[in-house]
């Protein structure tokens, strides 16, 4: 992808993985899988989404007259702001919804704690692949369906492959968009890697943080483990002012809740 369709890629991550917590998040990877397999088929409609002379509203509305009654509403918020990013090239439009769909995959893996597994299981995949000419060929062949491929796929993983991995590889393998197999299987495991090295902080003052608060929290505790975190803020009264950061079995107790209690403590000592 270049510049524009990077930035717009992004921009679309950055909302999704704000969205992780919503109660359809384990619905949105299939929906945007399919959107992104309709978006490859229909060229027209393709080219009409990713055309930046159209006006943005102009791409959301067509966007929403074709996608509301097939996706759900979040899955629908990530289709519409797709359509009013600029992208470098229609194809690109494609391959961004398909991204968003792995995030959101592995997202789920790291959720229900199978996201090790399942970056293991994608490079003894790439292992099988590279090491089988027949197998090679049966799943670049055009002559056999997206079926067809999804079912080699499958059996080639058993039924011990997570349920991330059968639906990263069913996919892709079936849409390689003119890319070697081992290409498309190495993105997967950076995909994972990537997952993999975000930490999520759970987070409790006791209003509201504003924009600048919560980007300058987020870095700071990024810089302090060496790895994106993310933040999950919840409003909590009791803690009367500052913040509270739990990552992991780390606490960080800022707040003045806490640091009366310490006051009252050494007071009765």
């Amino acid at each position: 992808m270049l510049g524009s369709s990077r930035e717009a890629l992004a921009t679309c991550r950055e909302f999704l993985d704000t969205q992780r917590d919503a109660a359809d998040f384990s619905s949105i990877a299939g929906q945007l899988y399919s959107v992104a397999e309709l978006l490859d088929s229909e060229q027209v409609l393709r080219a009409a989404l990713a055309d930046s002379g159209q006006l943005t509203a102009v791409r959301e509305s067509l966007a929403k007259d074709v996608f509301s009654s097939r996706v759900s509403p979040l899955a629908l918020q990530v289709v519409l702001l797709t359509a009013v990013q600029r992208w470098s090239d229609d194809m690109d439009l494609v391959l961004g919804i398909e991204q968003l769909a792995e995030q959101a995959v592995l997202t789920m893996a790291q959720n229900d704690g199978s996201l090790d597994a399942t970056e293991e299981e994608l490079f003894m995949f790439g292992r099988a692949v590279d090491g089988s000419a027949d197998l090679q060929m049966a799943l670049t062949n055009p002559a056999n369906s997206a079926e067809v491929k999804g079912n080699i796929v499958r059996d080639l993983l058993g039924t011990k492959g997570t349920a991330a991995t059968v639906a990263l590889l069913e996919y892709s393998i079936s849409h390689l968009h003119g890319r070697r197999i081992d290409t498309v299987v190495d993105h997967l495991g950076e995909m994972a890697a990537s997952q993999r090295e975000r930490v999520v902080a759970e987070v409790r003052v006791a209003v509201e943080l504003t924009s600048e608060q919560h980007d300058r929290l987020a870095r700071a505790l990024s810089a302090l483990k060496g790895r994106t975190v993310r933040l999950n803020v919840a409003i909590d009264p009791s803690v009367l002012g500052g913040v509270h950061v739990s990552i992991g079995e780390e606490v960080i107790d800022g707040t003045v809740a806490s640091r009366l209690e310490q006051a009252r403590r050494a007071v009765l000592g």
